[in-house]
């Protein structure tokens, strides 16, 4: 006979079979491996960053970071707050100015992988996609510097990965709305870096719109996200409103400065990197065509629709690296290639590394290499401004915001300069009645000024940007400086040489 059930257990009935579908298993995710590229990448990027020095941009924002404000023309708060940071707690590193960056590229490439294993992809598929990041030039270039450009690719594929999850589990019955929380967090940390994650979310509500799936604009998390994103904006959407919104006159300056035209497309899959470039096309084209890959359609689509209007605003080719980690994604879980190896893996990374580091030697660096260039030469020429800045007693006013921001990091003579965001740092004083001006054409200076000499000319002996850049001695403004800082300012360059856009609605401080 068998043996007598406990009295409980022939009174509790068993628990009834679970209705709801757990979703399936993920394949195994590529760990080890994955955080090797990842250290290799930052490791690079921390291993070079002391060569040449400080780039014009990061000049720009050591300078932003000492005039901290919520908003400024062309960029949100976040990374001048990151620069002032980094050289308050450790002055003129380098190595701390662009550890963050490094750090970020790194992420990226686990980022990525996690895309591809979201998608379906197996350990091979996961490398694939995290080393085309790892190898791209746009996240060597990204990452050797502390700019915008360091975290918004990063951050938009950290935006991209929980929309991609929930889809995934939406599709297998089960439905975690937290996920679009996470997307909305790195939505706002993504505005504190650049106010581009919008158009994004802008293109993603219209293809949602038309295409599908509509239960995502249903979800409450989704909306209340949303609102957080903005609440954290705030401060600086604010400031952009009371000042006219300037970042508005950026497009125009970026179109005026970009002279990719027709070519930007290709930049875009060029600065790819080898295998990246090839994942790009391959996994847009499956994205928006193949059956297995219906439900993240949608996503397809806004990649395309953000790429036509970065064609059609003639923008920069790095607008679009955010769309990197999902394409690499897509292109190495379906793309099936063998020809995929190790070894074109590290002629990318060879090409990328001696296009985008600093490894030639300075009297080596091409004229075109922008980054390289932008580099070297800002104590010698700051030195040149501060000499006539003593022997004709005199403040010095930069045409451009990069010579402004080198002469304020590297020199002790009181600078200003009407261009882009330097232009609300402060103005001369109404007594001044002639400064050093660097840069500049004589015709347009002669517009605004009584008397027009020229005294010197910046020669440093490096390839720098400004070479030969004249400097002259401007006396007699034709206005108070309250009303001539505002005919000064300028937010780029016109293909003539003359300033371009309109100031800013409130006055800068003086």
């Amino acid at each position: 006979m068998p043996p007598a059930l406990d009295e409980r257990s022939r009174l509790v009935p068993p628990p009834a079979p679970s209705t709801a579908a757990a979703p399936s298993a993920l394949p195994a995710l590529a760990t080890r491996p994955l955080l090797l590229i990842a250290a290799a990448v930052t490791g690079v990027l921390l291993l070079t960053s002391g060569r040449y020095g400080i780039y014009a941009d990061e000049l720009y924002f050591l300078a932003a970071g000492h005039h901290l404000d919520w908003g400024y023309v062309d960029q949100p708060p976040l990374v001048p707050l990151i620069a002032l940071l980094a050289d308050t707690a450790f002055p003129g590193s380098l190595l701390a100015l662009r550890l963050l960056p490094a750090l970020a590229a790194g992420a990226g490439v686990v980022l990525t992988a996690l895309l591809a294993r979201e998608l379906g992809g197996d350990r091979r598929a996961q490398l694939l996609a995290g080393g085309a990041w790892a190898v791209a030039g746009q996240t060597l270039g990204g990452g050797h510097m502390l700019a915008t450009v360091s975290f918004d690719p990063v951050l938009w594929t950290a935006v991209l990965w929980p929309l991609v999850r929930w889809v995934r589990l939406r599709e297998q019955g089960v439905r975690q709305d937290r996920l679009l929380l996470a997307a909305c967090a790195c939505t706002a940390l993504a505005m504190q870096v650049k106010l581009l994650i919008p158009v994004l979310w802008l293109v993603l509500g219209l293809v949602l719109l038309c295409t599908g799936p509509r239960s995502l604009l249903r979800r409450p998390l989704l909306w209340a996200g949303a609102a957080g994103a903005l609440l954290t904006a705030a401060p600086t959407l604010w400031w952009q409103a009371t000042h006219g919104w300037p970042q508005l006159s950026m497009g125009e300056a970026v179109a005026a400065e970009s002279s990719f035209g027709v070519l930007l497309l290709p930049a875009v899959v060029l600065c790819a990197g080898i295998p990246g470039g090839v994942l790009v096309c391959f996994g847009c084209w499956r994205l928006l065509r193949a059956p297995e890959l219906r439900p993240y359609r949608f996503l397809g689509w806004t990649v395309l629709g953000v790429a036509v209007l970065v064609a059609l605003t003639e923008s920069r080719p790095y607008y679009l690296a955010g769309a990197y980690g999902l394409l690499f994604a897509v292109g190495a879980v379906q793309l099936r290639a063998r020809w995929f190896s190790a070894r074109l893996y590290a002629v990318s990374a060879l090409v990328a590394v001696v296009a985008t580091l600093p490894v030639l030697p300075v009297g080596l660096i091409p004229r075109f290499d922008l980054v390289g260039t932008g580099s070297v030469g800002w104590p010698e020429l700051t030195a040149i401004v501060e000499r006539n800045a003593r022997e004709h007693a005199a403040p010095v006013i930069a045409e451009d915001y990069w010579v402004a921001s080198a002469v304020h990091h590297y020199g002790r003579t009181e600078v200003h300069s009407a261009s882009r965001g330097y232009w609300a740092f402060g103005r001369p004083a109404e007594h001044v009645r002639s400064a050093i001006y660097v840069g500049g054409r004589r015709d347009f200076l002669l517009r605004h000024f009584g008397s027009v000499r020229r005294v010197d000319t910046v020669r440093t002996g490096l390839p720098s940007l400004y070479e030969g850049t004249p400097v002259w001695v401007v006396s007699e403004p034709r206005r108070p400086w309250e009303l001539l800082w505002r005919d000064l300012w300028h937010i780029g360059l016109r293909h003539d040489g003359t300033p371009s856009g309109a100031p800013p609605a409130v006055a800068a401080d003086g």
